[in-house]
Order: C-alpha cells, then sequence, then structure tokens
C-alpha cells in the first residue's frame, strides 16, 4: 500500500468539486467532463487516482446519494445551492463507500471546502447535514467517538 500524502488527498478533493460542480451545470456526459477538466486543469500534486475515484463514485449514480442525504438536509435536494450539493455528495461517498478514510476526515474535508468554495455559512449547513448523515451511515465508528 502506498503512502498518499493528505495534502495530495486534499488536493484531490479541490480538484473534484471543481469538476463535479461543471459537470453538474454542464450536462456533459460525466465521462467526457472529466476528460475536458483533466486537459484544462493542473492536477500536479493531487492524488490523481483518488480524484478519478470520487469524481466517478459521484457521478455515476448522485440520484442515490441524494436519496441518502435529503433526510438529513432539512429540504428537497433540488433546493440546495450547487456547490453545496457538490460538497454533500462527495461526503456521502466517501461515507458510504470509504470506510478507510475516517467519518471525521469527512466531514472536516467537506467543511474546509463548504468555507472555500460555499457561499456565507454554506459550512454550518454543510457540518450539520453531514453530522446527521454520519450519526446513521457510521453509527459504531461515531459511538466509539462518544466519551
Amino acid at each position: 500500500m502506498t503512502d498518499i500524502k493528505p495534502a495530495a488527498r486534499h488536493r484531490a478533493r479541490e480538484l473534484a468539486l471543481q469538476a463535479l460542480y461543471q459537470w453538474q451545470l454542464s450536462g456533459y456526459d460525466a465521462t467526457n467532463s472529466e476528460a475536458r477538466f483533466r486537459a484544462q486543469n493542473h492536477m500536479g500534486k493531487a492524488d490523481t487516482g483518488y480524484f478519478h475515484e470520487l469524481y466517478k463514485g459521484v457521478t455515476s449514480d448522485p440520484a442515490t446519494l441524494d436519496a441518502l442525504l435529503e433526510p438529513h438536509i432539512g429540504r428537497p435536494v433540488k433546493d440546495v445551492d450547487a456547490i453545496a450539493l457538490c460538497i454533500l455528495r462527495m461526503a456521502c461517498w466517501e461515507l458510504s463507500e470509504r470506510m478507510d478514510i475516517p467519518y471525521k476526515v469527512a466531514l472536516n474535508e467537506a467543511v474546509d471546502l463548504a468555507k472555500r468554495f460555499g457561499a456565507t455559512d454554506a459550512h454550518k449547513f454543510v457540518n450539520g447535514s453531514l453530522d446527521k448523515l454520519a450519526a446513521e451511515l457510521r453509527a459504531i465508528e461515531v459511538a466509539a467517538e462518544q466519551p
């Protein structure tokens, strides 16, 4: 197993967010949209394997991710800001599919992305929604963290 640096994984998430946002707004096929994004953006210092895995995980079945998210966001998914929705979907995919990533890492990364790229106070919405989702999807892990 290779040792992936947190900074490279963080950069992969930043790029995946940008690629997902572009895909979501463009209406292009996900594969072509990813290829276009890679061609137009410098991927250096990013964990490109993880970028692809995360992008593919979100674009392959966003409806399933939305169904997991909707009970925890307090509004219909269609009413969520585009950037916040991309961030929520990424974290939802990580929480549901990547048990090797601690839930706190997935939440912290999502909140960080919301602070940097989201609307004012989007990080509060993202954090609150993902706290509830993590309690459902990672109940044992979350319970183990409680005093």
